[in-house]
């Protein structure tokens, strides 16, 4: 019998975060001096800057190398940000070595091909609702959001929710 998403959330304590497609809309606008101008989404950031003061790990292994990407993301508080990552696998493993994770802690969300291995091997495997086909049928979880518009608060925030660490205010530290 197939176990609801629901009761896999208690469980989380790591987030592992894509950012193509996850933490934007996967759209790339090309300046004129070739730059690559992505857009995220500042409740996203929100969530993953609660989920951190609340002693969530939150991690992020993407196969881009925007240096303003790792900025953004670092800004937030996140430290553990693996770019040009096109084995994802390998952080994964690193990632479990370094805080002796394990895998029914962790929900990693990805939304394409690379982002498979890695969803295969943790407890929830989660991604927005425009993933392409064969990481929507492998997902125990498929969020109501499109990537880049609130799927990242969206679990970030059932899983504080169901741990009761999900208050309507939060100190002004933030």
């Amino acid at each position: 019998m197939e176990i609801s998403y629901k009761q896999l959330l208690p469980e989380i304590n790591t987030f592992i975060f894509d950012v193509d497609g996850v933490l934007t809309n996967g759209m790339l606008t090309i300046m004129p001096d070739g730059e690559l101008v992505r857009h995220m989404n500042v409740k996203d950031g929100y969530a993953m800057k609660i989920a951190l003061n609340k002693g969530f790990k939150v991690c992020i292994i993407s196969g881009g190398t925007n240096i303003a990407v790792k900025s953004r993301l670092a800004a937030l508080g996140i430290s553990d940000i693996y770019l040009g990552a096109h084995d994802k696998i390998k952080q994964y493993n690193e990632l479990v070595e370094k805080y002796n994770l394990k895998p029914e802690n962790v929900l990693y969300m990805g939304d394409d091909i690379p982002d498979i291995p890695v969803m295969q091997k943790v407890g929830l495997a989660a991604c927005p609702n425009d993933a392409v086909p064969e990481v929507q049928q492998i997902s125990k979880y498929i969020s109501i959001k499109k990537g880049g518009e609130g799927c990242v608060r969206d679990v970030i925030e059932q899983v504080m929710r169901v741990q009761g660490k999900w208050d309507h205010y939060f100190e002004a530290t933030l």
